[in-house]
């Protein structure tokens, strides 16, 4: 009976454990083997001095900076079961068969050594190695069969009598688990038994944690947690021992001064106190991608990452943000908010859900709690209120009060969307709520409310009011304006309305929204917030906001009890803190970029109940701000340059982003080991990160090519540039990064130089300027030539021309030589023609004279008769005329006489006369009267002459003798 009772009250706190959680929900980013791409189960994890980490992947090395995945494959391609980073920087891991660290070269590119060939040939075949531990600069490594002491380039083996089922450290000594002997711990030399309880001879251990001075938590696989001290263990009694027991602990660490993570095969993972209560839990309904949880760290940031059977996880327990689900199957939309009598509220599309709240948590979203829905609410919760100490909902049903964990309807009047007291002085002061249909009054009466009736006066949906110091009720319309309401003293009727739109000074009659800031009543419009100017009946801008929120599409309004403003804009939220100034102005304004686009648009809500404690509805739930922490919790910005590749080549990492000095890692690049890239290797690209996980979402990067940027790029979300083509020279790649709060990081630089191309460098220049001098030499040499050449070809062409010229001269001659010929040709055939006619007029006179004489009329024994006829016949013999005409015909036809002479010597001065003749193509005739002799003797010379000449009787004599002039000339 006894036995049964206890089964029956463990199984009840296992119950109420399952049931009862952490209200809040850290955020949770899952990655698979698609996003990291490698294999899907993680072993281990670990993160180095930069922040990047670190995970044993069934296929390598997987390492991971904030925006990149790396993963590097062992040599014999096995898995990676286990990781740790030394003081030294150097990545040990234990794989199948495999041992050994990862470290840089001088290019920044991890590089594997394997303390394979340390090991005694016999032991070098053990499969697996399950746990690596670190102290100072010792490493062991733990197979099933064999531990591996590494120190100094020198490894010891150890050998179990039947198994090594665990190894780790704790308080700066080595422990480890032999099956059959208990815990054993290292001595330098020797693996000690340390503690043979038989409860650690049948329980294998998982993990061994300071717990304090003198006492460890040891963590088993199978049967929960035991306190050990002085080589003795006991117990260690929790409410999680049954899900211990069943699912498994197969990782343990401490986090915190009183904080332990537990890492489970089947139950996610649990973080406990000291006294063993679980202050959070992690599971796949909360957002793990599975359960079995092989390895974890809690990195630089103090939030978790999770090694799974399947992918990665990051979760964000040490963020200021957490969500919170009212119900984790539907995750519903949250539109009001409030904490009330040490219960939180949350009104959602499916009604309103509430849990208690533990006392002494300053920060809610740690305590435990169960939401269940408050009865009568189902439907849509518009709004919650406390007034006069009651709890009042707006609901899509009417007007309720909420007790406890029923709702109780004032009225049914569809749609309440909000609540107004009507004066400040709660306890007798009535309500007007602004509904679907217009304005409800609501009266509060010996401690409850009664509903009091429709508003007579207007009937459209009034989602905003408000009323200012003069008692007049503001409302306003999205897509009609701004009102303003005189009620009458009863409140019970609308005695006069006045609208107010762009007209009035509002930058749109769209979009405005009625608030209460500073005890004033403002707008919220789409160009900042605007408030009513009676004396000008106008709306101005809102004096203590303008300068803030000028240009700001503003949503939503909400002053906190501090006096800072918080506000949403396009679902962003932000908060103008007066608390903070930023520089010379009297405020910061700070937004959350990880709610970006999750806040309800249309329907925004901001709760705040301390800094501690801001509350922001949802699409999905609802949103816990701890902004005291958010502000803790930002540091400074760093940036890593992950790598740097060369453009479409194999292996074309030319830097994998740790820089080396004297074989240390370091921050910045040692100014010796610049690189030097062919020219052909101009085209770069550079990756670049920061580690600050939870902050991703707000890292902006600037950077700049220094040799060839201006000056620094614009801040964008980009991690990655390249640059192509670029010139020889020498550059620095220089970036940084900075977070929503304009903290900048220290600047990276990655210096390397392009060398000129084979035509760039100085062997080159020489060369260019040898060929340059040869090329001004023989352009000078050709000038030269070329100037010889022009003077002998003008000299050519002056020749030319006075050859030209002298033609022409004798051209001119010749033809004043022709003219010459042509006048004397014309006054030898004048001469010519003048001897004919002589001829004939002789011959005529002395027929006239003989006629006379036969006729008698003149005695010609006269004297003076016969001195006549002898003057006349002196004339006709006269050989003047001849030799004149002889002169002349020469002249004319050079050398024709001589010619003819030469060519036929036996020619008579009569035949060369007849020549003459013929050739000046004279008439038989005329030539008989030229030679005084008769026609017949012509003819006969003419016969005789072509015998001497030797001209056959079918060629023409005036042709030969035209040939004959021709060949003298």
């Amino acid at each position: 009976m006894r036995k049964t009772l206890l089964i029956i009250l463990t199984l009840f706190c296992f119950i109420s454990f399952k049931g009862r959680g952490q209200i809040g929900t850290p955020q949770i980013l899952s990655y698979n083997n698609d996003q990291y791409k490698a294999g899907m189960q993680n072993w281990d994890v670990a993160q180095d001095k930069n922040g990047i980490l670190y995970f044993g992947n069934n296929e390598g090395l997987l390492t991971f900076d904030g925006r990149f995945w790396n993963l590097i494959k062992l040599p014999n391609f096995t898995s990676v079961r286990s990781v740790e980073i030394d003081s030294h920087d150097r990545i040990f891991i234990g794989g199948q068969d495999e041992a050994g660290y990862f470290y840089p070269e001088k290019d920044g590119i991890l590089k594997y050594h394997s303390i394979i060939p340390l090991i005694p040939e016999k032991y070098r075949s053990f499969a697996d190695i399950w746990n690596v531990a670190i102290i100072d600069d010792a490493v062991i490594f733990r197979t099933t069969s064999v531990i591996l002491y590494y120190k100094d380039g020198v490894v010891k083996t150890y050998k179990p009598d039947i198994e090594w089922q665990f190894a780790g450290k704790s308080n700066h000594q080595f422990f480890a688990h032999s099956k059959g002997h208990g815990l054993m711990v290292y001595d330098g030399e020797i693996w000690k038994p340390y503690c043979s309880d038989p409860v650690l001879l049948k329980s294998a251990v998982t993990s061994i944690m300071e717990y304090n001075k003198d006492t460890m938590l040891v963590a088993t696989l199978k049967n929960g947690l035991f306190l050990m001290h002085n080589g003795k263990v006991t117990p260690k009694p929790t409410k999680l021992d049954q899900i211990f027991y069943n699912d498994r602990i197969y990782s343990a660490d401490k986090i915190d001064r009183d904080k332990y993570v537990i890492g489970t095969t089947s139950a996610g993972v649990l973080i406990i106190n000291r006294e063993g209560k679980v202050l959070q839990k992690y599971t796949y309904k909360d957002g793990l991608q599975n359960n079995n949880v092989r390895g974890f760290i809690t990195d630089s940031s103090k939030n978790l990452w999770l090694a799974l059977n399947d992918g990665i996880d990051y979760v964000a327990i040490n963020s200021a943000i957490k969500s919170i689900f009212p119900d984790k199957n539907k995750q519903i939309t949250s539109y009001a908010i409030r904490n009330f009598n040490g219960n939180l509220y949350i009104g959602t599309s499916n009604g309103l859900y509430v849990t208690e709240i533990e006392t002494g948590i300053t920060d809610l979203s740690l305590s435990t709690g169960v939401f269940k829905e408050v009865r009568n609410s189902k439907g849509q919760v518009w709004n919650l209120d406390e007034i006069n100490n009651k709890l009042l909902m707006g609901h899509e049903d009417g007007f309720f009060e909420i007790d406890k964990d029923v709702a109780h309807q004032i009225y049914n009047r569809p749609g309440t969307w909000l609540f107004e007291p009507t004066s400040e002085v709660y306890p007798s002061a009535s309500i007007i709520a602004g509904t679907y249909l217009g304005l409800q009054k609501i009266s509060y009466k010996n401690g409850s409310f009664t509903n009091d009736g429709k508003i007579e006066g207007r009937t459209e949906s009034l989602r905003f009011i408000a009323f200012d110091a003069n008692n007049n009720l503001w409302a306003s319309h999205p897509y009609h304006g701004v009102y303003k309401i005189e009620l009458s003293e009863d409140f019970k009727k609308i005695k006069k309305y006045t609208v107010y739109t762009d007209k009035q000074g509002l930058p749109s009659r769209l979009y405005n929204y009625i608030f209460k800031i500073k005890n004033r009543v403002v707008v919220a419009t789409k160009n900042g917030v605007y408030e009513y100017d009676a004396a000008k009946d106008k709306f101005k801008a809102f004096p203590l906001l303008s300068e803030a929120l000028r240009q700001i599409r503003i949503q939503y309004l909400k002053e906190d009890t501090k006096g800072n403003l918080w506000f949403v804009s396009d679902k962003k939220v932000g908060i103008l803190d007066f608390s903070r100034p930023s520089g010379t102005k009297t405020f910061s304004i700070h937004y959350f970029p990880q709610l970006d686009g999750k806040i309800v648009g249309g329907f925004e809500s901001i709760y705040y109940l301390n800094d501690e404690n801001v509350f922001i509805g949802a699409n999905k739930g609802a949103y816990h701000l701890n902004y005291a922490k958010y502000l803790e919790n930002i540091p400074k910005p760093n940036v890593l340059l992950g790598s740097v590749k060369l453009f479409g080549k194999k292996d074309s990492a030319i830097f994998g982003g740790y820089f080396l000095n004297k074989e240390n890692i370091v921050k910045t690049q040692d100014p010796s080991s610049v690189l030097k890239l062919d020219n052909v290797f101009n085209s770069l690209h550079f990756e670049y990160s920061s580690t600050l996980f939870e902050h991703q979402a707000n890292i902006e990067f600037s950077y700049q090519l220094v040799g060839f940027d201006k000056g620094w790029s614009s801040w964008t979300q980009k991690s990655e540039k390249d640059y192509t083509n670029l010139p020889a020279g020498k550059y620095t790649f220089n970036v940084r990064a900075r977070n929503s709060f304009g903290n900048e990081s220290e600047v990276v630089g990655y210096t390397f130089e392009v060398l000129p191309a084979w035509y760039q460098t100085i062997w080159m220049y020489i060369l260019y300027v040898l060929l340059l001098v040869i090329s001004i030499y023989m352009f000078f040499k050709w000038q030269k030539k070329k100037h010889i050449k022009a003077q002998t070809r003008l000299s050519y062409l002056h020749q030319l021309e006075m050859d030209r010229s002298e033609k022409e001269i004798v051209r001119l001659e010749y033809e004043k030589l022709e003219a010459d010929v042509n006048y004397k040709n014309r006054e030898l055939s004048n001469m010519t023609m003048h001897l004919v006619q002589r001829g004939k007029v002789l011959a005529k006179i002395k027929e006239v004279i003989s006629a006379v004489i036969k006729n008698n009329d003149i005695n010609d024994s006269s004297p003076s008769f016969r001195h006549l006829i002898r003057l006349i016949r002196d004339v006709e013999k006269s050989d003047q005329d001849w030799d004149n005409f002889s002169i002349h015909f020469n002249t004319v036809n050079t050398n024709f006489f001589n010619k003819l002479k030469d060519q036929f010597p036996e020619l008579t001065p009569n035949e060369l006369k007849l020549c003459a003749f013929l050739k000046m193509n004279l008439s038989t005739k005329e030539i008989a009267q030229l030679m005084n002799i008769t026609i017949k003797a012509v003819e006969v010379g003419r016969y005789r002459l072509r015998k001497k000449l030797h001209i056959q009787s079918e060629t023409n004599l005036y042709d030969f003798l035209i040939q004959i002039s021709r060949s003298v000339e």
